[in-house]
C-alpha cells in the first residue's frame, strides 16, 4: 500500500498558504496541513476564511499542483469556544477540500470538551470533514488513553490524532494505539526528537514548536508507533527545525524530511 505523506503547516510555518503548497509540491509531498489560526502570539496564522482573495491564491496552487489538503489547523477548545463562530473555518476548509479539522484540548471541564468537540464535529461533517482531537502532555488531555476517553464520549465519527512526539513524552501506550478501531485513527503525525528520562513544560512546548528532527535521526521508538498505526496510515510530517534551518533552504530541509519518512515508513 503506497503511504500518503502530507506536509503540516508547522514545519515550514514562514510560508504562506500557497508558497507552502508550492514548496511541498517540489518536495514530493501528496498533500498540506494549513493552518488557519494562529496558536500562538509569537507565530503566524492565515486567516483564509477571513481572505477571499488569499483563499483563490490558494485554491489556484492547489489546483496548479494536484496537491490535497489533508487537514487545517487548529482549533484549541476552550470552555468559552462556540461552535457557531467556527463555521466560516470549516466552511474554508470545505471550500479547500480539507479531509480533516484538527482540534486541541483547552478545557479542563472534559465533559463540555466532548460536547463541545462533538458539535464541533457535526458542523464539520455537514461540510465533508472529520474533527480530530490531538493530545498533548501538557494539557488536560495528556496522553492517548485521556484522548480516547474524551473522543468516545464526543461521537462515534470523531478521531484521535496521535503526534510521534507527543505520544512518546506521554508515555503513552503502543498496545492501545493498536487496540483502537482503524476509523478514529484517519491519519498520524510524525518526527523524531531526542529522549531524557523526564521533561519540564517548558522542554516540551520548545521542542514541539521549533526543536524537532528529521524521523530516524533521534531516538523515540518510531519503528513501534507505526507499526501499531492501521496499516498505510497517512502520515503528515510535522518537523519544525532548529536554527533557521527551514527559512536558509526551505527546498533542500523539505526533500530530507520526505525522504528520511519514506524510509522508515515505506
Amino acid at each position: 500500500m503506497t503511504r500518503r505523506y502530507s506536509l503540516a503547516h508547522l514545519t515550514a510555518l514562514h510560508l504562506d498558504p500557497p508558497a507552502l503548497i508550492r514548496a511541498a509540491a517540489r518536495a514530493g509531498f501528496d498533500a498540506v496541513g494549513l493552518r488557519l489560526l494562529r496558536v500562538t502570539e509569537d507565530s503566524p496564522g492565515y486567516p483564509l476564511m477571513d481572505d477571499a482573495a488569499a483563499l483563490a491564491r490558494t485554491r489556484a496552487a492547489l489546483a496548479e499542483t494536484g496537491l490535497a489538503v489533508q487537514d487545517i489547523e487548529f482549533v484549541k477548545i476552550t470552555p468559552e469556544t462556540q461552535v457557531q463562530a467556527l463555521l466560516p473555518l470549516l466552511d474554508a476548509g470545505a471550500a479547500l477540500g480539507a479531509r480533516h479539522v484538527i482540534t486541541a484540548p483547552y478545557d479542563p471541564d472534559l465533559s463540555r470538551l466532548a460536547a463541545t468537540l462533538g458539535a464541533l464535529s457535526e458542523a464539520a461533517q455537514e461540510r465533508g470533514l472529520s474533527a480530530v482531537l490531538e493530545f498533548f502532555p501538557w494539557t488536560v488531555v495528556p496522553d492517548l488513553a485521556s484522548c480516547w476517553r474524551v473522543v468516545q464520549a464526543a461521537g462515534d465519527a470523531v478521531g484521535i490524532l496521535p503526534d510521534a512526539l507527543h505520544f512518546d513524552r506521554s508515555g503513552s501506550d503502543l498496545a492501545l494505539l493498536r487496540a483502537l478501531p482503524p476509523q478514529r485513527l484517519p491519519f498520524a503525525h510524525l518526527c523524531d526528537a531526542q529522549v531524557q528520562p523526564s521533561y519540564s513544560t517548558e522542554a516540551l512546548l520548545h521542542t514541539a514548536r521549533q526543536d524537532r528532527l528529521p524521523p530516524g535521526a533521534g531516538q523515540i521508538d518510531l519503528r513501534g508507533f507505526l507499526d501499531a498505526l492501521p496499516p498505510g496510515t497517512p502520515l503528515g510530517l510535522e518537523v519544525p527545525l532548529a536554527g533557521g534551518v527551514m527559512v536558509h533552504d526551505t527546498d533542500g530541509a523539505l526533500r530530507t524530511i520526505l525522504q528520511a519518512a519514506q524510509r522508515l515508513g515505506g
